[in-house]
Formats: C-alpha cells, sequence, structure tokens
C-alpha cells in the first residue's frame, strides 16, 4: 500500500473533525434565531401584537389550490411536434428569400427615404427655440414628483 492511499482514511478524519468543529462553533447561535422584545421600549407593544397577528402564517388554506387544467402529457409532446413542423415550414421559407442587396448603395438608401415621410421625420434643429424651450417646459411639468401620500398614524 502506497503511502497515497493510506492518507485517505487521514483527510476524512480531518474533514470530519472540521465539520465538528464547525457545528459546535455555529452552536452557539442558536437563541439569537429566536429574539426577545425589550419591554421597556416604548414599541414593545406594537412589535408583539404584529408577533402574535402573525403567529401561525403562512397557513396550507392561504396557498393556491392546485392547478386541475394543465394539459397531458401526451398533449404537450403533440404540441412540441407541431412547433417542430412550423419551425422547419419557417425555416425553408427563410431559406427562400433572397438576401442579397443591390450593388449600390445609394439607390437602396434612396428606396428606404422613399418609404418614409419627411415631414414626419424632420430633425429636432427645424423647430424654433421657442418651440423647444415650451416642449422641455411640459417634459419638466410632466417629471414633477406627485404630492406625498397621507398615511394614517397608528
Amino acid at each position: 500500500m502506497t503511502g497515497g492511499e493510506m492518507n485517505v482514511f487521514l483527510s476524512k478524519k480531518t474533514i470530519l473533525l472540521a465539520m465538528t468543529g464547525l457545528l459546535l462553533a455555529t452552536g452557539g447561535c442558536v437563541g439569537s434565531f429566536d429574539p426577545q422584545t425589550d419591554a421597556t421600549s416604548p414599541l414593545a407593544p406594537r412589535i408583539q401584537e404584529l408577533v402574535d397577528a402573525n403567529r401561525d402564517y403562512p397557513r396550507w388554506a392561504d396557498f393556491p389550490a392546485e392547478p386541475t387544467d394543465l394539459p397531458q402529457p401526451a398533449q404537450v409532446a403533440a404540441n412540441v411536434s407541431a412547433l417542430g413542423v412550423q419551425s422547419g415550414a419557417l425555416a425553408s421559407q427563410v431559406a427562400g428569400i433572397d438576401w442579397v442587396l443591390d450593388s449600390d448603395p445609394t439607390a437602396f438608401v434612396e428606396s428606404i427615404n422613399r418609404r418614409f415621410d419627411p415631414a414626419r421625420m424632420a430633425p429636432i434643429g427645424a423647430q424654433t427655440p421657442e418651440q423647444v424651450e415650451a416642449f422641455a417646459e411640459t417634459l419638466r411639468r410632466r417629471a414633477a414628483a406627485p404630492p406625498p401620500i397621507d398615511r394614517p398614524r397608528s
């Protein structure tokens, strides 16, 4: 038996000792998961009231019911195969498209520009400074925060 094979048992013992030490070290934190409210605090009655009101939450009755209208596995398999067929049909349609653009880029740009209304595509610079300022003022009014909501204090 080689030295490497004999050390296998030593590494397992080391891990066992390390985990035991870790459990002992974190065992002191168990009490921190059940905090006590300071009785002299002015918020103590309200805190205790909230804790008592929510002590049994969540209940199984609060969870949604199990859905009953789920499709059967055979229906899901049929839907998946139908999607596969549709995907194949779409791939054949895409393969049939001629993706080669015209050799003249300026003619291509002009054909695109003919499709759009130039009045609607006018740059912002075509507006007067007064129009720009009026537009900016409407945006500032829209960006103002709403008034705060009054919330009842208990």
